[in-house]
């Protein structure tokens, strides 16, 4: 069986997380035996945010990302691996990004999607900026220290 092409969109409108594992599921007509979703979501950090601003450099978000999906795909057997990132406001309660891995058995399909979202959380070229429940713009957020160490996992 041939390595999956891996499925990337950055987009501003919010993704429907049961229809993608609907689609990616029939593509593979059963081959599978494991699907393992994430879906991250916008939190309102207590009340504080009334929104996330994500940017991205168009071009260079989507090559970058595919070329961590290629490195996925190399380092585990799977057969299907879709990601969507959103752009623009992101409301608390909204999903940031969906990471979806498909694959015979369980365990690659969990290490793969655990392996994307701690490198999206640190080194994808995405910038989010806070947006104040108050009606100010607050500061750009960076990785934490617990999500750098996350990722060491996988160095």
């Amino acid at each position: 069986m041939s390595a999956p092409v891996p499925s990337i969109g950055i987009q501003a409108e919010p993704f429907d997380t049961a229809a993608e594992i609907a689609d990616l599921s029939a593509k593979l007509g059963g081959r599978a035996g494991a699907v393992v979703t994430f879906t991250g979501l916008c939190r309102d950090e207590g009340g504080r945010l009334a929104a996330l601003e994500l940017e991205h450099y168009p071009g260079m978000a989507e090559a970058e990302i595919e070329r961590v999906a290629d490195e996925a795909i190399a380092r585990w057997p799977l057969q299907a691996l879709r990601v969507i990132h959103r752009h623009g406001l992101v409301r608390p309660g909204d999903g940031i990004v969906l990471v979806v891995t498909a694959a015979s058995h369980r365990v690659a399909a969990f290490e793969a999607a655990d392996f994307l979202m701690d490198y999206l959380k640190t080194r994808a070229p995405f910038w989010k900026r806070e947006h104040l429940a108050d009606g100010t713009t607050g500061g750009w957020v960076a990785a934490t220290a617990l999500d750098d160490a996350a990722a060491g996992r996988w160095s």
